[in-house]
């Protein structure tokens, strides 16, 4: 209770105290009110002051300064003519941090309130009564009530007083779910509504003729559960002889069927984001009537066929996302024609019929882009020419695009404003430049291509990745004084050999390490500890050989540890005694010389991992039942090993976690090999679908327990190889 009425404190004395440095919108109120003679009216000051009553002030600091003109107080307004309050403006994010408020009752001595902004303060303990208490002000025009923390939005309110509304901003607020109250699309006047990021679901409600005409400016974005078609929705809005509406905001929802043809009927619209539903269906041919549309975003739909060419008659087109769908045909030139203000575009296909990017070579486009995205996509296969026109380019995005140029003609001339380049799943042949003549360029993403000779030290660089490329010599000894700011590099999959240079310990900011599946050699016992951001660290398929070193497992921040098939060897006790992060999520130690039993405490030590992988060392021992501390645990692989005793009856009681997700860092490529069924599998991205349990290959004895057959989550389960005897558990088909 002090601490909140310290912060009610804090937040009062910036909102009372007289002050020069004021707010645009409250010069406009008060200049528009005039601060005449008048002054503020005593009641409704007796209002405002019923806002700090309760607050410990034993300083008086906020009696001695408040004044008794209202009218002059910070985020206050008042009519030039009255003397009311109209204006209150208690934006909790631009005045104090975490200003809170146990009741908003006092709002209801200022009838005459037309603007009334609450922004970020938190109203969690007023949140069944917040909009009884607003319906008793009756010239409201504004109401902003974003990120207030409100948890309760009334289905259904009879009587609403506030009929002049104009704007309503209820984003941010995490209600119980409900779906969207048809009281909120019965102000006629209504010219902006936000309900982003609401936990709203179900179906946008049916409106009324003419209840939306005035609308300029809707928000239902990034509710998750809002679902059903918008073919009605759009339908309300085409009946309006004028629609005014100019920003649409429909993104990261289920919404689902095709975009409705109507859609060319809103002349004025400026924003159209669908991205992230389900809409299926073509782009309508409609959508050229849109002459005055500035951002469309489809990305991450379903939709298909082909991209009209009408599209290149919007001209004020600044954004075109179409990336995450399943287009097809051809794209051409004819498709940019008068797109001159055009700086950020993105396409992809998923389907199986090819989208083809057919341009001619000398192609001068008409816009000057700084963000270009193509996935997925037919490109020709030398590097596309008309990209050395674009002078502000900063993000390259071409990904498996079929380019089989050299990558010093790809590098040439482009953008010296490049912040990112993604040339990855190429056909890109060639040595790369020792040197880069781009003093931005951080990120750079070549992985999957054709690319041949040593490996360069590029200096600015902060996250690179060069696997799957045939990349040979060893890793330059300078790395770490040359490449200091590096946070991410993986040369996995090369030729690369030799050792892992000592000098990868001054890299301080380094979060990813994956180097594996290449010929390196020698030991890895380095101070670890001086690179203590490390996350994720894969040094598999090399021939590195010694002691697992303690510094590496005891990095506070480890999420992901995969050593497997190398020649570590050492007790295994010696290496998980030293794992102190909490995060730790994969621990691959498989197909080295690994010995000893596996300790006791390890479900204690251990108790976030989902995969944990022994196999093929030299272990021995019993299981210890205390693995099964472990509860979501995804992938349990103890096989070729030398374990001996009966199976813990209690793996029956491991709940799996089918929903685990592999990613860590978006664009780092996690690797694994699982066998499953007795065969190897390569995983990528389907790691997170892998449930399996294999202790084949041991020397396992008594029954199977019948409680394993509750592990209806496994995609394998392998006992065989044991001196596993008795009945096989009646049920254990029901196994998937």
């Amino acid at each position: 209770m002090a601490s909140m009425k310290t912060t009610f404190l804090l937040a009062l004395i910036f909102l009372l105290l007289q002050t020069e440095f004021i707010s645009l919108e409250v010069i406009w109120s008060n200049s528009s009110a005039g601060n005449s003679t008048v002054g503020c009216i005593d009641m409704e000051r007796e209002a405002l002051l019923k806002f700090k009553e309760g607050l410990d002030d034993p300083s008086r600091t906020l009696s001695s300064r408040v004044g008794e003109d209202c009218c002059n107080w910070l985020g206050v307004g008042c009519s030039n003519r009255t003397g009311n309050i109209i204006k209150l403006d208690l934006n909790g994010q631009l005045l104090c941090d975490q200003m809170s408020a146990s009741n908003i009752n006092w709002l209801s001595g200022l009838t005459s309130l037309k603007y009334l902004n609450l922004n970020g303060v938190n109203l969690s303990e007023a949140t069944t009564d917040w909009l009884q208490t607003v319906n008793l002000l009756p010239s409201l025009l504004e109401l902003h009530l974003s990120n207030c923390e409100l948890h309760y939005l009334p289905q259904s309110f009879p009587s609403v007083n506030f009929t002049s509304l104009s704007v309503l901003d209820l984003s941010l607020n995490v209600f119980n779910p409900s779906s969207i109250p048809q009281w909120v699309f019965n102000f006629t006047s209504l010219t902006k509504l936000g309900l982003r990021q609401c936990n709203l679901k179900g179906s946008i409600p049916k409106i009324a003729k003419g209840n939306i005409c005035n609308l300029r400016n809707l928000d239902l974005s990034e509710n998750y559960n809002l679902s059903g078609e918008i073919t009605e929705f759009f339908q309300a809005l085409s009946e309006c002889s004028n629609s005014s509406l100019e920003e649409l905001y429909l993104g990261i929802n289920q919404l689902i069927g095709n975009i409705p043809h109507s859609l060319g009927n809103l002349k004025r619209l400026r924003v159209l984001q669908l991205y992230g539903n389900t809409f299926s269906g073509s782009i309508p041919s409609s959508i050229q009537n849109l002459s005055c549309l500035e951002i469309l975003s489809l990305e991450d739909n379903k939709m298909n066929g082909t991209i009209p060419e009408s599209i290149g008659q919007l001209s004020e087109l600044r954004e075109l996302r179409l990336s995450g769908n399943y287009w097809q045909g051809i794209m051409t030139e004819t498709h940019f024609l008068n797109l001159t203000k055009l700086s950020y575009f993105s396409l992809s296909s998923s389907s199986s019929n090819l989208l083809v990017f057919n341009v001619t070579h000398d192609w001068i486009p008409p816009f000057s882009l700084k963000y270009v995205k193509i996935l997925d996509c037919q490109l020709n296969s030398t590097f596309p020419a008309w990209l050395r026109t674009q002078k502000e380019l900063t993000k390259i995005h071409l990904v498996n695009t079929a380019i089989s140029d050299t990558i010093s003609n790809c590098l040439w001339n482009l953008s010296s404003q490049l912040v990112k380049l993604d040339l990855s799943h190429n056909k890109l042949m060639g040595n790369l430049p020792k040197s880069l003549n781009f003093s931005f360029l951080l990120r750079v993403f070549l992985d999957f291509n054709h690319l041949e000779g040593s490996l360069p030290l590029w200096p600015h660089v902060t996250e690179l990745s060069l696997r799957n490329n045939s990349l040979s010599g060893t890793i330059p000894i300078r790395i770490g004084q040359e490449m200091l700011f590096l946070k991410a590099l993986d040369l996995s999959g090369n030729f690369l050999i030799g050792s892992i240079p000592s000098s990868i310990n001054e890299i301080t900011y380094l979060r990813s390490l994956l180097l594996s599946n290449n010929y390196l050699s020698g030991n890895i016992d380095y101070h670890w500890e001086r690179m203590p951001g490390l996350v994720y660290i894969d040094l598999s398929k090399n021939n590195l050989s010694g002691g697992i070193p303690s510094s590496m497992c005891s990095l506070h921040q480890l999420m992901w540890l995969q050593l497997s098939n190398n020649n570590f060897s050492g007790n295994l006790s010696l290496c998980l005694k030293f794992i102190s992060s909490k995060s730790l999520m994969t621990l691959d130690l498989g197909e080295n010389i690994l010995s000893g039993p596996i300790p006791e405490w390890i479900g204690e030590r251990l108790s976030s991992i989902k995969i944990l992988s022994l196999r093929g060392n030299m272990l021995f021992g019993k299981i210890p039942k205390q693995l099964c501390n472990i509860t979501c645990i995804h992938v349990l692989d103890l096989a070729q090993n030398n374990f001996s005793g009966s199976i813990p009856s209690c793996f029956g009681s491991l709940v799996g976690d089918k929903y685990f997700d592999g990613i860590i860092f978006e664009e780092i490529t996690a690797h694994m090999d699982f066998v499953v069924k007795g065969r190897q599998y390569e995983f990528y991205n389907q790691i997170s679908i892998v449930n399996l349990m294999d202790f084949s290959k041991n020397s396992l004895s008594g029954e199977i327990p019948t409680e394993l057959t509750n592990l209806t989550f496994l995609n394998s389960l392998n006992l065989s190889w044991n001196h596993l005897t008795g009945i096989i558990p009646e049920n254990i088909g029901a196994l998937r």
